[in-house]
């Protein structure tokens, strides 16, 4: 288990950090007359600067977007760190050794000192494999390069390396740096041969440095150059205590930042498919590492993307269109049911992966073979449909139960009669027989008129989840939470019960002034003008958290803000309909004053959306 750091070690931090020089990193900051800054917020954009910083109270605060907080929560926000993760990187910069409190029986700094080796292990590896890159026997790793339309700048900005044809050139190089071999063997750089001495894992071979969402490197990937090496094409580094390829996605740590801001994420099969896309434009491509795609991936695009029902987002594969690609994609659209936002996926027409588009038409090609995404859906049924002979009664009625599961499990039900309308048609059959297989795939009876079934209750919805989370917060840890729970009303509750608990919450004082405990519980209880409202004020003060550790000012802060989103999408949702009923021409006042607040609430709703980019 992981320990907590010791409080007073936080408060030394945030009193040996000047805030100025964190954010000056990632903004541009002039005078602002009394001692403040201001520039631009990273957070939202805009193009009058409301960023504000004060050195002398060592914060920050956005008037455009109401981002805040000190350092810390800067770093949490700017870089995707958690609470602990930033409080260690601004103490790394401080100069100042972190204690940790245990929560176990092994020693938690142990551990914390084996990650912090590990990494400075692989950066150093990684300066070396950059090096080695210019020296005459890298010469065919910088043709391969060259051949796919790369630079030499474009090598250096990915951190491109070359392992040179040598057993143990790394090895040394790192044990006369202090590294010791047991290190460099958790570390995955090198392995042990029969004989004890280390060898290098990658040798004569194209690199390219894996990093996490921090920027730190955590791994490599190794493509093979010379036809005497006899190993696989693609050789990555293997499980270690920082490198999990289940959870890696190379390209998400100069990517992170464009998929919360666009709402979208291009997952492309490889390394050059990353770095093509990104000089192409399209800066929201990731690639898998040695690995097919899976739910640990789903996991951190989730955060990345704030995929909730509120908000949706926007996940692109492009796969190769030969058998093996559109195999991938079929495998993918399973997955794609533990995303909420839509998914689409792209190939070219020519069936070339991205590079080799690049290099054959141009940027603008790259650009067009997004643009012109399909939904999923749609792509799996027509090659489940192509494998059967729809001229014949036993093609179409293999085809419809082969198609079938495939619309059952279209999470969004409000599609699935449409979805089964158009089957129907591709099939040349009538709707009922469709629409009863369509129900036996799902495991349910649904009317045979197409309709949907019944969505979800409110009470089970993700939105009510993070209504209760929100509660739950203001009811147990008041000091925490009562500052920014307080300053959102009721209306942002969609429950009825969730609205009368947080006006009881308010007629009981508010979360700000309470103390956690029995008085404040029973406090807002008796303050709940219903049986029901005062029954959930007793369950949430007893319901855990949903978070495995202590919470701490950023998970407060996301859960706000994804309860703000749901009143500010559902508002959107009515604003959109109401415009697209309006003559722009014979009611232009009409329809600029709804464009002019659309276009407010969406501006509102995507600085919400990337105060929230985290996990519930």
């Amino acid at each position: 288990m992981a320990g907590r750091i010791r409080d007073e070690d936080i408060a030394l931090v945030r009193e040996r950090t000047a805030i100025a020089d964190v954010i000056s990193e990632h903004v541009t900051l002039k005078a602002a007359g009394g001692g403040n800054l201001k520039g631009l917020c990273p957070f939202h954009d805009e193009k009058t600067a409301s960023f504000t910083v004060a050195p002398g109270r060592n914060v920050y605060f956005c008037h455009g977007c109401g981002q805040g907080g000190d350092a810390i929560k800067f770093l949490m926000d700017i870089d995707h760190l958690s609470f602990v993760e930033s409080v260690e990187r601004l103490a790394g910069r401080a100069g100042i050794q972190l204690r940790y409190i245990e929560a176990g029986p092994a020693p938690v700094r142990q551990q914390q000192g084996q990650r912090q080796r590990l990494v400075a292990a692989h950066a150093a590896a990684a300066e070396f494999y950059a090096e080695q890159l210019g020296t005459g026997p890298a010469q065919k790793a910088r043709e391969f390069l060259a051949e796919r339309g790369f630079d030499r700048a474009t090598a250096q900005q990915y951190g491109c390396g070359f392992a040179p044809d040598a057993w143990d050139h790394l090895a040394k190089h790192l044990r006369q740096k202090g590294y010791n071999a047991q290190e460099l063997i958790t570390a995955g750089l090198v392995r042990e041969a029969r004989s004890g001495s280390l060898i290098d894992r990658f040798r004569g071979r194209l690199l390219w440095p894996i990093k996490d969402l921090t920027g730190d490197v955590i791994g490599f990937g190794a493509r093979r150059l010379f036809e005497k090496d006899d190993g696989p094409k693609y050789l990555n580094t293997p499980e270690t205590p920082i490198y999990k390829k289940s959870h890696v996605l190379y390209g998400v740590d100069l990517a992170k930042r464009e998929i919360a801001k666009q709402g979208r994420v291009v997952i492309v099969e490889g390394y050059t498919d990353v770095m093509a896309c990104h000089l192409a434009d399209v800066p929201t491509a990731v690639a898998t590492c040695g690995t097919s795609f899976g739910s640990d991936h789903i996991g951190v695009l989730r955060r990345l993307l704030m995929d909730t029902d509120g908000f949706t987002g926007e996940i692109i594969f492009t796969f190769d269109g030969d058998a093996a690609g559109q195999k991938a994609a079929l495998r993918a659209f399973e997955e794609d049911q533990k995303f909420v936002g839509r998914t689409f996926i792209a190939i070219s027409p020519d069936n070339m992966d991205p590079c080799e588009l690049r290099l054959a038409k141009g940027d603008l090609a790259v650009r067009d073979l997004v643009a012109r995404r399909e939904p999923l859906v749609d792509f799996a049924l027509r090659q489940v449909l192509s494998r059967h002979d729809l001229d014949t009664v036993e093609g179409r009625v293999d085809a419809m139960r082969r198609a079938a599961p495939l619309v059952a499990k279209i999470k969004d039900r409000e599609k699935r009669p449409e979805y089964i309308r158009k089957l129907a048609g591709d099939l040349g059959m009538e709707i009922e027989p469709v629409q009863r297989a369509v129900s036996a795939a799902s495991g349910r009876a649904e009317p045979a008129t197409g309709r949907p079934a019944p969505v979800e209750s409110v009470v089970d919805s993700p939105q009510a989840m993070v209504e209760r989370e929100c509660l739950k917060l203001a009811l147990q840890m008041p000091a925490l939470a009562g500052p920014m729970f307080d300053a959102l009303a009721a209306d942002v509750y969609r429950h009825p019960v969730h609205v009368v608990v947080r006006e009881a919450i308010t007629a009981a004082g508010g979360a700000a002034s309470a103390v956690a405990g029995a008085v404040w519980i029973e406090g807002v209880r008796d303050a709940c003008g219903d049986l029901a409202a005062k029954a959930l004020v007793g369950e949430l003060a007893v319901e855990p958290l949903r978070l495995d550790t202590e919470p701490d000012p950023r998970y407060v802060s996301v859960a706000l803000a994804r309860l703000q989103l749901g009143s500010v999408a559902a508002r959107i949702r009515e604003l959109k309909s109401k415009v697209q009923r309006v003559n722009p021409v014979t009611n232009k006042d009409e329809y600029l004053a709804l464009a002019g607040e659309l276009f407010s609430l969406e501006q509102h709703a995507r600085a919400l959306r990337e105060q929230a980019v985290g996990g519930l």
